[in-house]
């Protein structure tokens, strides 16, 4: 049986995930191309934003496996088979990669070394006040795998740090709650909000108007998930209104971020080129390797996706 890579790739990334695939499935036959073998062959597609259609009439297929921690295009695709299993990339080095950013994020936000950058470009030297990591709540939305990473390393560097999702979460060091009715606590006692949600018809839209109103006045946002979860204008709206103070965002409805566009030289706002955890190919191999082994021996897949939930 063979392993067809349906991957709409860079050539820089192919340098990158081709050696590592080849390295990690030493024993499996790997096709770029779905027409050099029978299709009735192919039992594995590995896919990173597949052409439509790639994956149908495929016979033999019995695992779909992202490459990329986000599912939602694969879930809205209609020519995905809905009735092989999907498993989605969770990527230890990705994860790690995710709480240093958020730490970063939040450690600029929590001692303004943001606002002392913009002071640097107006040559303004003015000492602000030093809170202490104590003194300053973190609220992270979404404990999936990267929320739980994100959650604990804020809590291990003195944050006081309340976590929400949809379903309840256990997180050592972390107050977490869950369901709607707990959402607003979460949000009233948040100097820092850390968007880790999960990418579904639910929470798109999710940092709105009304949403922004249930923050304190002058907290901040580090949007980490996707761009779909925050309504522009909205934020526009709380930050000029103060009820924000500070925007880091790593994702945008539109990628890359048009020419022109509010958000590139508005002071209060971090714009990062979704660059907050990328994949590494070498060991995101790997996280393949041992779902392709398990299914080989028939032992139970990690990561598969729910689709009803849509992650």
């Amino acid at each position: 049986m063979a392993i067809l890579i349906a991957a709409d790739l860079t050539p820089d990334e192919w340098a990158a995930w081709w050696p590592a695939l080849q390295a990690a499935l030493p024993h499996e036959t790997l096709l770029r191309e779905r027409s050099s073998t029978p299709a009735e062959q192919i039992d594995i597609a590995l896919v990173a934003n597949p052409h439509g259609g790639e994956l149908q009439g495929l016979p033999a297929l019995r695992l779909i496996h992202s490459l990329w921690a986000g599912v939602e295009g694969l879930l809205a695709d209609s020519t995905v088979p809905v009735d092989v299993p999907l498993a989605r990339m969770v990527d230890p080095a990705m994860t790690e990669a995710m709480a240093q950013t958020a730490l970063w994020s939040v450690l600029g936000l929590h001692r303004h070394f943001f606002r002392y950058a913009e002071q640097q470009r107006a040559g303004l030297w003015r000492q602000r006040r030093q809170w202490r990591a104590d003194e300053t709540p973190v609220a992270v939305l979404g404990l999936g795998h990267m929320g739980r990473s994100v959650a604990r390393r804020l809590a291990l560097n003195g944050y006081p740090v309340r976590g929400w999702s949809a379903r309840q979460a256990e997180v050592d060091g972390v107050v977490a709650l869950a369901g709607d009715a707990a959402l607003p606590h979460v949000l009233a006692g948040a100097r820092i909000v850390v968007n880790l949600l999960p990418s579904t018809p639910a929470t798109r839209g999710f940092f709105n108007a009304d949403t922004f109103a249930q923050l304190p006045r002058g907290s901040n946002l580090v949007n980490l998930a996707r761009g779909a979860h925050v309504v522009e204008a909205d934020l526009l709206a709380a930050l000029a209104s103060g009820r924000l103070a500070h925007a880091v965002l790593d994702v945008f409805g539109t990628e890359p971020l048009p020419a022109g566009h509010p958000f590139w030289a508005h002071p209060h706002i971090t714009v990062l080129p979704h660059v907050a955890a990328l994949t590494d190919a070498r060991s995101a191999a790997q996280c393949v390797a041992r779902n392709v082994q398990a299914l080989r021996q028939g032992l139970p897949l990690q990561h598969l996706v729910d689709r009803i939930r849509g992650y």
